[in-house]
């Protein structure tokens, strides 16, 4: 629990409006997740909530816009504030401040989750794996993103008002081998690991997300850095929470990352491959379960990686699934581009210890160390809703353990180098090339997640994905001219 959230949660809302008031706070803002996980918001004056708002809600919610949600004639929602969330709004100008919560969604005249908030679905999937015996677990996903001076779409730069005369695009960043006048002042690609000013330039603005997310948002930040490729590729982490407060830590660092870019004229980038022949960005998740104050994944005597028999199913559950997994963790058509051999993203489902080519990786930075052993699942990307990310991994996890799914046996080599041959000789598996063919696969393996995820919710999603793949098809690419232009 983070130092400004300790005095709330136990006290809810009364204590919390008190706190508020005393401090002369004039505005809330009010943020949830949609489906697809956007953070939305909507501003309401302090005089507007009373502590029963922290218990019934602020009817302050027309379902029917909100994509994923609710019809028009079914559209009164409440958002139901947590005090545990709340977190101050350093660069609103109002000199009275501004705070805000992260809320609940629940249906009008309802006390009930509403299974399509994506909160819910977390929350649910904590109730899932206590009943499973495993009541605690731990998360730490890694937010990496791009910094650019600047994005230009072709039509807009151009003065070209139609979208039907052609589209492009133009990165600019100071950083790029590309940028005019660059030579010995740019980072080559893949090149971009740690490097130092001069050539990491945007060092003062991690500094400053972090400082901000540490300080107003009350996380605490473990490094950041910068990461491979070039253009101001970067990363921030954060310490480890449990399930739910981690993905609302997620929510808040997307947040702070494209708000404090865009105040320096910036922009902050989380689509997985902006760029050609560098390394995309991901969101490698880490996580253990726990029971009863042990860790659930360690066991001291196992020779290869101190993994549990409990691990090795979880594990086994992971990769089982990992062909549905992606249509929630790599949501979006861009995120295939990244699922490519040489750019150290996961394209085979092969699990190992200190491996980055495996899709799950055991951490083996030290032995001997139980509260220290996790599994990383390095497939999903900065793209994806973040709760249903960790909701959907737990049950996968989960339901590894209770089948008792056994994995394959590790692969502690390159796997990009393993030949067709070697890779079906170990039963290693492909993860989908495409968005729709994740969605075919997450279609027909998906009662894994029932125990947490509504099955309006699931159709709602794969119905409005599907929808986004064919608006993609429709249109001719760039590259095509440039391929298929003498046919």
């Amino acid at each position: 629990m983070s130092p400004g959230t300790k005095g709330t949660k136990g006290n809810g809302g009364e204590a919390t409006l008190a706190k508020l008031k005393t401090e002369k706070v004039r505005w809330v803002q009010l943020f949830y997740t949609d489906v697809f996980g956007g953070f939305n918001q909507v501003d309401v004056p302090l005089d507007t909530l009373d502590a029963e708002s922290f218990a019934s809600g602020v009817p302050k919610l027309d379902g029917s816009s909100v994509r994923g949600f609710r019809e028009i004639f079914e559209s009164d929602m409440l958002l139901v504030p947590d005090p545990s969330t709340l977190a101050t709004i350093p660069w609103n100008p109002d000199a009275g401040g501004t705070v805000r919560f992260v809320c609940d969604v629940r249906l009008g005249g309802t006390s009930q989750p509403y299974d399509h908030d994506p909160r819910a679905v977390a929350r649910k999937t904590e109730e899932v794996l206590a009943s499973a015996g495993y009541d605690t677990s731990y998360w730490g996903p890694e937010v990496e993103f791009f910094l650019f001076d600047s994005v230009e779409l072709i039509p807009s730069a151009q003065g070209v008002r139609d979208p039907w005369a052609g589209a492009g695009y133009l990165l600019h960043q100071a950083e790029a081998p590309w940028h005019p006048g660059a030579v010995g002042s740019t980072i080559r690609f893949k090149e971009g690991y740690h490097r130092t000013p001069p050539l990491d330039t945007t060092l003062a603005l991690r500094a400053e997300m972090s400082n901000i997310l540490t300080d107003d948002f009350h996380i605490t930040m473990d490094a950041h850095h910068h990461e491979v490729a070039t253009s101001a590729q970067a990363e921030l982490n954060l310490h480890f929470d449990t399930l739910v407060p981690t993905a609302d830590h997620i929510q808040d660092i997307r947040y702070v990352i494209k708000n404090v870019a865009h105040r320096h004229g910036k922009v902050g980038c989380l689509m997985p491959k902006p760029i050609y022949g560098d390394n995309a960005i991901g969101m490698h998740t880490n996580q253990s379960i726990w029971s009863k104050g042990k860790n659930a994944f360690y066991d001291e005597n196992d020779p290869y990686a101190e993994v549990s028999q409990t691990c090795r199913y979880y594990i086994g559950g992971l990769m089982e699934h990992s062909r549905a997994l992606c249509a929630i963790t790599n949501p979006i058509t861009n995120s295939y581009r990244r699922l490519v051999p040489g750019y150290e993203a996961p394209v085979f489902i092969a699990w190992s210890k200190a491996n980055r080519s495996a899709s799950v990786r055991v951490p083996f930075y030290h032995k001997k160390r139980p509260a220290a052993k996790r599994l990383e699942y390095r497939t999903p990307d900065s793209a994806a809703n973040i709760y249903l990310t960790e909701a959907a991994l737990a049950l996968a996890g989960l339901d590894g353990i209770k089948k008792k799914i056994q994995p394959p046996p590790p692969v502690d080599e390159n796997i990009y180098k393993l030949t067709v041959a070697q890779r079906k000789e170990r039963g290693i598996r492909e993860l989908p090339g495409s968005l729709g063919e994740a969605l075919d696969c997450l279609q027909s393996d998906r009662a894994f997640l029932k125990p947490a995820f509504a099955d309006s919710l699931l159709d709602t999603y794969v119905e409005m994905k599907r929808e986004e793949q064919l608006e993609l098809n429709l249109r001719p690419h760039p590259y095509e001219f440039y391929r298929y232009l003498d046919v």
